[in-house]
């Protein structure tokens, strides 16, 4: 709204609603774990071909992003909650009463997945542009809603589905998830001139090579995150260990995620932003390391999926802020968009690709292994990068000249 004020009450109330936002459509679309087991008995199908409704789910939300971030731009924020509360009702609706795994992909997919694209990636830009002195502490607790929203989805769909079986809760989500972005389009608007730009930056992004190099690592990153998303519950199982509980696990690794998104949005200032985004990626690659060793250890799960969630929850939270450090504030949200891609991408691969290897082989192992090469290759792609000696990110040069 022209005149208002970054970084005041106004701003703080965009915040809450994104957060809010974010909980509901990644909440549950990051829930899907607790589902797997009891859709793929119901169709028959593989863990391959039952992973794929994850994929596709996630796929079309973060290229999506290319399109709502764009759109936030130009248009603000009501618009698209508005979108996203009719896609997350009718997606889970329509899924309640798909009779094959096959019509879900379609139901399920383009349902969550243009919730979630329209009420996360473009969400998270109108922060960034409510905020100057605050922007990594705003940014950081908004994108908090997608851990506090994993940890409440995922075990309460898990009792949800015991209760009342998959169908019946995909109904109770999509319901209660659309009423709740309903009421976020009360709190959020759009930030002042300057961030909402009508001007695109795809090709700014696009012609960083330091744009370019943090999209493939966030693209190696992603591939490996979403792998225990869909079968860390699964692997649980498989040793013996209750439903309800082992959804937990999924849920740990959202709530881990909030307090990492908080803390270290608080300390960009302290120890810098791309060094603090670094050391999120470096213990990546090796935290699988305690997946692929756990054995019938439910407390190592429970171990992983903490730390894993403490670098997942930094990755989220400064991922925006060392963009903006690069490439600025302007046109954040098809900048941001364009990013996301690479979560797409992550997406897109690596469930399917863990399945398929978990069929022909009979084993996570070798799906574990390769989370870890693709987690350490996240990190190495980073080396080398323009870093200001306050541990940020140099600004292009365009922007200094």
């Amino acid at each position: 709204m022209p005149g208002a004020e970054v970084d005041s009450t106004r701003a703080w109330r965009s915040v809450a609603a994104t957060f809010v936002s974010s909980a509901v459509t990644l909440g549950i679309a990051y829930s899907f774990s607790a589902f797997f087991q009891a859709m793929a008995t119901e169709f028959g199908t593989t863990s391959g071909r039952t992973a794929v409704l994850f994929a596709v789910t996630t796929c079309t939300f973060f290229f999506l992003g290319l399109l709502t971030g764009r759109a936030v731009d130009r248009f603000g924020p009501r618009p698209l909650l508005l979108v996203a509360a009719v896609s997350l009702l009718g997606g889970l609706v329509a899924t309640s009463a798909v009779g094959s795994l096959t019509v879900g992909y379609v139901t399920y997919g383009a349902g969550v997945g243009i919730a979630a694209a329209c009420g996360y990636v473009p969400m998270v830009a109108v922060v960034g542009g409510w905020f100057v002195r605050r922007r990594a502490a705003a940014v950081g607790l908004a994108v908090a809603g997608i851990g506090v929203g994993t940890l409440v989805a995922s075990p309460l769909s898990a009792r949800l589905i015991e209760a009342y079986g998959w169908r019946d809760t995909y109904r109770i989500l999509g319901v209660g998830g659309a009423v709740l972005l309903l009421g976020c389009t009360l709190l959020i608007e759009r930030p002042q001139a300057g961030s909402g730009s009508n001007r695109p930056r795809f090709t700014d992004a696009i012609a960083s090579p330091v744009f370019r190099r943090l999209h493939l690592s966030a693209c190696a990153f992603t591939i490996a995150l979403f792998v225990p998303f869909v079968f860390v519950t699964q692997d649980a199982k498989a040793q013996g260990v209750p439903a309800v509980q082992a959804a937990l696990l999924v849920g740990l690794l959202g709530g881990a995620s909030v307090i990492a998104r908080v803390v270290f949005g608080s300390l960009t200032t302290r120890v810098g932003s791309f060094r603090l985004y670094r050391m999120c990626l470096a213990g990546h690659g090796f935290t699988f390391v305690l997946w692929l060793v756990a054995g019938s250890s439910f407390g190592l799960r429970i171990l992983f999926v903490v730390l894993l969630g403490i670098g997942y929850g930094g990755f989220v939270a400064l991922s925006p802020v060392v963009l903006a450090d690069r490439l600025g504030v302007e046109g954040l949200g098809s900048i941001l968009g364009l990013f996301y891609t690479a979560s797409g991408v992550g997406g897109l691969l690596g469930p399917p690709i863990a399945g398929i290897v978990i069929d022909a082989t009979g084993t996570y192992r070798w799906a574990i292994v390769a989370c870890v090469v693709f987690g350490i290759a996240s990190r190495g792609l980073l080396v080398g990068l323009p870093t200001t000696p306050a541990g940020r990110l140099e600004p292009e040069p365009s922007r200094t000249a």
